[in-house]
């Protein structure tokens, strides 16, 4: 196998296992939605890479069940922005609590999306694809210093970090790099490599 023949292989076989939907790919002519990949995608696309969206505040579990924490993760988004599906799943509630508009979706029998303050636009039991709107931002939440989506994820009665429901290209906030074969080389430090 020659050199360009083997990164050829390597560069569609990184292209099928990256595509949502399928697992032979998207059809032909079709690409993900920017902030989406591999069946996943954050639920507002922001300014980064990869649509990634500026995360105002990550996960921070509590010590107890009853302690103080963050059970979520805030990402950066203005009123009436759409809000779509991490990943695939049903939609198991969509009203208000304690007057939050907040959507829930089930993804497993175990696992729970819950977005907050969103006005849901589906009703209970639709089927929804990652990257599907589900919904809009509506209102603000007092913990945000600026307009957010609080995004959660629950394993039966625990919360856990959403972000880990992404994949890791995902959430990078700068893309991917390739460095040239050869003689290694240490960058930032004058006179070496």
């Amino acid at each position: 196998m020659t050199f360009t023949t083997m990164w050829l292989t390597v560069l569609a076989a990184s292209l099928l296992a990256a595509a949502p939907g399928t697992p032979l790919g998207p059809a032909l002519g079709t690409a993900p939605a920017r902030g989406c990949a591999r069946a996943r995608c954050w639920p507002v696309a922001g300014p980064g890479a990869r649509g990634r969206p500026l995360v105002l505040r990550t996960f921070e579990p509590p010590a107890t069940p009853w302690a103080a924490g963050h059970r979520g993760v805030d990402l950066r988004a203005g009123p009436g922005r759409p809000v779509r599906a991490a990943a695939a799943g049903e939609v198991i509630f969509a009203g208000p609590v304690g007057g939050t508009p907040v959507v829930v979706i089930r993804l497993s029998a175990e696992l729970r999306v819950t977005y907050e303050p969103v006005r849901g636009t589906l009703p209970v039991g639709t089927a929804v694809t990652p990257g599907q709107p589900v919904g809009t931002l509506s209102g603000a939440l007092s913990h945000c210093p600026t307009p957010c989506l609080h995004w959660g994820l629950l394993r039966g009665d625990t919360y856990e970090d959403p972000l880990t429901l992404l994949p890791a290209a995902l959430r990078r906030a700068e893309p991917s790099r390739l460095l040239p074969l050869g003689k290694a080389r240490t960058w930032g430090r004058p006179g070496t490599g």
